[in-house]
């Protein structure tokens, strides 16, 4: 059972693991380096948890003792109790869920261990650094039938706060990776028998339907960065370009929107244009 601790100093040092939450870079710096991750509100807490990711704490507002009690009872990790003002001041923002989990990342897997397996499903990100989209995409994923996801070297950390909320914790559902030489990287993908398919609005590109990779054995589809899209280099390894069918003009979506309407497409059928 987990001890309740009640915090009144918004400088104590127990709590280092809540500060500076809004300073994207320093939190891109230092979670990773000191293998953590913040979880936020019940119900993605309670998923990191159901994933079996190991909690170092919990901060929690009054008012969410109660509605935690059965995670705080089988916890061996303190819980500090706080106002919410004092949540804010080391936060720097108003934690409006009133719950936060510091929780122990796990060691990544190798590319080829995903590779491997019984994935026939994977979308592999191009320098997707929007902490949204990356939460967006693995909500997809997970939603639709993705196997796995394989990040670039240079894509945002899925463990980040927003990615984790975004994603509603589907990041803890869909194994993911990350390749450690881009494009070369892609060339281990292919030999693990998968036809890469880059996602484009370019006009030489085939349409999904006509494509048809929910008939394709192992499929690894593509998806750059917001604007930019998938990069010249990513665009050439690739066995061939795809698009989605728009209608009224439209040249293109969020890679959100486009990720969720191409996994369907991928996993189980066409896309209506």
């Amino acid at each position: 059972m987990a001890d309740l601790i009640t915090v009144e100093d918004p400088d104590d040092p127990r709590l280092r693991d809540y500060t500076g939450l809004t300073d994207v870079e320093l939190r891109r710096r230092r979670e990773p380096a000191e293998g953590l991750f913040i979880a936020e509100g019940e119900k993605v807490i309670r998923r990191a948890k159901e994933a079996g990711y190991e909690m170092r704490s919990m901060l929690l507002s009054a008012k969410w003792v109660d509605v935690m009690r059965d995670v705080i009872d089988e916890l061996p990790a303190p819980v500090y109790a706080v106002s919410p003002e004092l949540a804010e001041q080391v936060t720097g923002y108003h934690v409006h869920r009133g719950a936060l989990a510091s929780m122990q990342r796990k060691p990544l897997p190798m590319a080829d261990e995903l590779l491997v397996g019984a994935a026939r499903r994977v979308v592999i990100m191009e320098s997707v650094n929007d902490h949204t989209n990356i939460g967006a995409i693995f909500r997809s994923a997970a939603a639709l039938g993705m196997d796995a996801v394989l990040l670039s070297p240079d894509c945002a950390d899925p463990l980040y706060r927003r990615s984790v909320k975004v994603s509603m914790g589907a990041v803890f559902s869909v194994p993911y990776a990350r390749l450690d030489t881009w494009p070369r990287g892609l060339d281990a993908v292919r030999d693990a028998g998968f036809t890469l398919l880059a996602l484009t609005p370019d006009e030489k590109a085939k349409s999904l339907d006509e494509t048809a990779p929910h008939r394709m054995d192992r499929v690894a589809l593509m998806l750059g960065a917001e604007g930019d899209g998938l990069s010249t280099k990513a665009l050439m390894s690739a066995d061939e370009w795809v698009r989605i069918p728009m209608a009224h003009g439209v040249d293109s979506l969020n890679v959100g929107a486009a990720a969720a309407v191409a996994f369907y497409a991928v996993a189980t059928g066409r896309p209506q244009p």
